[in-house]
C-alpha cells in the first residue's frame, strides 16, 4: 500500500491548501512550514479578548476563543475556502485537533464536557456532502479528549448566505433558525461550540441563546478563525 501511495503521489500529489506545495509524507492538508507560520491569536490564553466584546452585553459565554487571524492578505482565507468549498474537510479535523491540543492546557478549557458543532441546514449540507463544522468537532473532540455531539443543537431553517450583510440583517437571518433538542444531554455541563469562522458573531449567538434555554448549561465558543480582530 505504502509502494501504491508513493506512485500516486508522483502523479497526484497532495498539495498545501496553504501554499500550494508537495506534502510530505508525514504531513497531512497543510505543509509543516506553513502550521509553523499560521498566525494565531493566542486568545485561549486570555479571557478578557478582544473577541469577548462581540458578545459582552449580549449573550453569556464563558470563554471565547479564534486559532486563527483572517485577513484576506493572509492565506487563512485560502486554508478555509479549501475546507467549505473544495471538499476538504480533513483540514477542519487537522486544525481542530491541533487547536484542541492547545485548549485542554488551559484550565478554564478542561472543565468543557462536549464539543458541539454549529449545524448547517439538511439542504445546505446535501449539497455541500459535508458540515465543515462538524469537522472541526471531530478535531477538537480528538485534541480536548471530550465527547462530540450533533443531536442536540439543530438548524431547522434554511436560509441565504451570511456574505455582505450588516450585524443586525444577519441576526435576523438566523436569530429563529437554530433549536435544542435532546435537551438532558447538556443540561447541567460546559459545552463548546465551535465554527469555522466568527465575523459579527451574529449565528454563534442564535445558536448560544438557543443553548442557554437549557437548564444548568455553560456554553464557550471557538472557531478556526475570527475576522473581527
Amino acid at each position: 500500500m505504502k509502494l501504491i501511495d508513493n506512485l500516486l503521489s508522483l502523479f497526484y500529489p497532495r498539495l498545501c491548501a496553504s501554499c500550494g506545495d508537495a506534502l510530505q509524507q508525514n504531513e497531512q492538508c497543510i505543509c509543516l512550514n506553513c502550521m509553523l507560520h499560521l498566525p494565531e491569536t493566542q486568545f485561549h490564553k486570555e479571557h478578557f479578548n478582544p473577541l469577548r466584546q462581540l458578545f459582552d452585553g449580549r449573550v453569556t459565554v464563558k470563554e471565547v476563543t479564534a486559532l486563527m487571524s483572517y485577513k484576506k492578505t493572509n492565506k487563512v482565507q485560502k486554508i478555509l475556502h479549501h475546507l467549505k468549498y473544495c471538499g476538504q474537510k480533513e483540514i477542519g479535523k487537522v486544525l481542530g485537533e491541533y487547536f484542541g491540543g492547545q485548549l485542554i492546557t488551559e484550565e478554564r478549557y478542561r472543565s468543557i464536557q462536549y464539543v458541539l458543532p454549529i449545524p448547517l441546514h439538511p439542504k445546505k449540507e446535501r449539497l455541500r456532502g459535508y458540515n465543515q463544522s462538524e469537522w472541526i468537532a471531530k478535531g477538537l473532540s480528538a485534541g480536548m479528549g471530550v465527547p462530540y455531539l450533533t443531536d442536540v443543537l439543530v438548524r431547522t431553517q434554511h436560509t441565504d448566505t451570511q456574505t455582505r450583510k450588516s450585524r443586525f440583517a444577519r441576526w435576523q437571518n438566523v436569530k429563529e433558525v437554530f433549536e435544542v433538542q435532546n435537551p438532558d444531554k447538556v443540561a447541567y455541563t460546559h459545552v463548546l461550540v465551535c465554527d469555522d469562522v466568527l465575523t459579527t458573531g451574529a449565528t454563534t449567538e442564535a445558536a448560544v441563546q438557543k443553548l442557554l434555554e437549557v437548564e444548568g448549561v455553560k456554553v464557550s465558543v471557538v472557531t478556526l478563525a475570527a475576522t473581527t480582530l
